[in-house]
């Protein structure tokens, strides 16, 4: 057996069946390239799902680690470090917000969000406000795994299993104004949104929409929370993609990119927000920890002294275009959107997209296909126009075959019926 086969072997046996994992063993990496057993080297346009924005290797990460993890690596938040009050006040610089709160995970810090959301309401009903304690999220929305971002998340799939999920969410139609004013009342404590939607399709929400969003919720006192997990931190060209529309939001959330690989979450919030929350009121035991901390002060410099965003931008708005001609050039390819290096082609039929994402592989390269339909692309931040070419080619010849196996299987039924 190798060794593939003795692990495979191994987690049969003692894992939860979770995942349905691609018979691939990864070993290392270094840049946009990761490795497997046998030293065969794939060009990774998913980065972890959205999380290695630096790639694989990079000094910036691996020396911050060693140093930082001979020093210490966790204490707890019954005492002080270093890293929480460095990494906040970058993190507040560049999201226009005022404080922050650090998790482990995107899902750990959507519950803090919607725990922020429940007691703010709290306290505007206490100085005499009307307001319920109600959520409107979004169809298609993808929050997280826990019982809270669950419950906000659209798709049945994710909920029905674990039903009853939390009660007081309804869901809006995407981009649909007149849904969320029929929808929206001083019942409502705050509106969830995704600047743009990652596991929905890399689907962005449209400028009048979010403005509206907006609106409604100031003119209650209601809250704006936009998950930024899977397309903040500099993946779209921006620290956060609410930037892009001119739209500051009461309360983000972050996690994937933010510490190039190692867990961290983060919620970060308006003064007027972080009044609701005092001592004792939510808490964590890893979050926030000296070595994470360390590591996304060191991610973030790197962005930025490496012009990251301007390369998000240039690359990213390179593959749309490639991709856009690729679709000029085969039907099965029906729209092409995105932002900086948050990049989807979506297809004509779940067929072909399992079928290319399992072809890619083939050829060393893994993307993956999110909604059925709809091949999603998250490289790390440091992709070259290159890289996109690989990928582009790639494409063209799989989308050739099976239009050219669609069309023989065509012919073949035609003269059978003849």
């Amino acid at each position: 057996m190798t060794k593939l086969d003795q692990i495979r072997a191994a987690e049969a046996r003692l894992l939860l069946s979770t995942y349905d994992r691609s018979p691939v063993l990864f070993v290392g990496g270094h840049g946009v390239h990761i490795f497997d057993e046998n030293g065969t080297k794939y060009l990774d346009l998913l980065s972890g799902i959205g999380v290695n924005a630096l790639g694989y290797n990079h000094p910036a990460i691996t020396k911050t680690i060693a140093e930082q993890s001979q020093k210490l690596i966790h204490t707890s938040n019954l005492f002080y470090h270093e890293g929480q009050a460095e990494l906040a006040l970058r993190l507040t610089e560049r999201s226009g917000l005022d404080r922050a709160f650090f998790a482990n995970t995107g899902t750990e810090a959507w519950e803090a969000a919607l725990k922020l959301a429940r007691a703010h309401a709290g306290v505007l009903r206490s100085e005499g406000k009307t307001i319920g304690t109600k959520f409107l999220a979004l169809e298609q929305s993808f929050h997280g795994r826990t019982f809270g971002a669950m419950s906000t998340t659209y798709k049945d799939k994710y909920r029905e299993p674990f039903a009853p999920v939390v009660p007081g969410v309804e869901f809006v139609k995407l981009n649909d104004l007149a849904d969320l004013r029929a929808k929206f009342s001083n019942e409502v404590c705050a509106i969830l949104v995704e600047a743009i939607q990652g596991e929905g399709g890399i689907r962005p929400l449209t400028q009048e929409f979010f403005a509206e969003a907006r609106a409604l919720a100031s003119s209650t006192g209601a809250l704006l929370i936009v998950d930024e997990i899977q397309a903040g931190m500099g993946r779209t060209g921006k620290w956060f993609a609410y930037q892009h529309y001119g739209i500051q939001p009461d309360v983000t959330t972050l996690a994937k990119p933010i510490a190039g690989g190692i867990p961290l979450g983060a919620v970060l919030c308006t003064e007027e927000v972080a009044r609701s929350f005092h001592p004792g009121m939510h808490g964590t035991t890893f979050g926030g920890g000296p070595l994470a901390c360390s590591v996304a002060i060191a991610v973030i410099d790197a962005i930025e002294k490496e012009g990251l965003l301007a390369n998000a931008t240039t690359v990213g708005d390179y593959f749309q275009q490639q991709l856009r001609s690729l679709a000029k050039r085969h039907d099965a390819v029906v729209d092409v959107r995105g932002k900086g290096l948050m990049v989807a082609a979506e297809l004509d039929s779940a067929e072909l997209g399992k079928l290319t994402v399992a072809e890619m592989l083939k050829r060393h390269i893994l993307i993956n296909c999110t909604s059925d339909t709809v091949l999603r692309f998250l490289p790390p931040f440091i992709l070259e126009r290159a890289h996109v070419d690989t990928a582009i080619k790639a494409l063209d010849e799989i989308f050739s075959e099976y239009a050219a196996g669609q069309g023989a299987t065509a012919s073949a039924g035609g003269h059978q019926r003849g």
